[in-house]
């Protein structure tokens, strides 16, 4: 969820049309944190290299999950949890002529009995991004990659957040099952990018 990141695509030209699609209906819809255009592109590239099946949370109206869609080969699956239920039911309509997209409704945890997934892309609110709840051993394929993101660029080690030690950073940076590191998309724009150990 990023601040301001639908009002980000007001100026970006040739992208690719179910991202427009997603755009148009936060717009219409007045839902401002879309995944900024810096993040999407790194999902689809990400995309690319999954075999089977790609997850999210915290689909918005589903400019994130479009972003991955995009990038996404033949014959992957796309499943993302909102759990706003208005939200959900608008991401819903974006994909309705998609029938490799699932999106439903209710809490992050909703996503691991779809799994193991080859990415996994965790967004929004409430979506165990850094209380332990989330475990890659559980939820990543061997080599899948996990995405946490929205983070502002760490300046130091360890990673400070108001002053104080960057738990959930630090919780994904030195995760034991993962190789993973921080990748600066923008100035103001971070995300922690991880691989599963394919014996974890």
């Amino acid at each position: 969820m990023s601040l301001r990141g639908t009002d980000a695509y007001q100026d970006v030209d040739a992208l690719p049309a179910l991202v427009q699609r997603a755009v148009r209906a936060a717009r219409r819809h007045g839902f401002a944190y879309s995944c900024r255009p810096e993040q999407g592109r790194l999902l689809q590239v990400l995309a690319a290299g999954a075999r089977q099946r790609i997850g999210e949370t915290g689909t918005g109206c589903g400019v994130g999950l479009a972003w991955l869609a995009s990038g996404a080969a033949d014959g992957v699956r796309l499943l993302s949890v909102e759990r706003d239920q208005e939200r959900a039911r608008v991401a819903a309509e974006v994909f309705q002529d998609c029938a490799h997209i699932d999106v439903i409704h209710g809490d992050w945890a909703k996503i691991a009995p779809h799994g193991p997934y080859d990415v996994l892309v965790l967004d929004g609110g409430g979506q165990g991004k850094g209380d332990a709840a989330a475990d890659p051993a559980r939820l990543l394929a061997p080599g899948g990659t996990v995405v946490i993101d929205d983070f502002t660029p760490a300046t130091t080690w360890p990673p400070r957040f108001d002053g104080a030690p960057d738990l959930p950073r630090l919780h994904w940076l030195d995760h034991p099952d993962l190789r993973a590191t921080e990748l600066r998309l923008a100035a103001d724009l971070s995300v922690v990018v991880g691989t599963r150990f394919p014996d974890a």
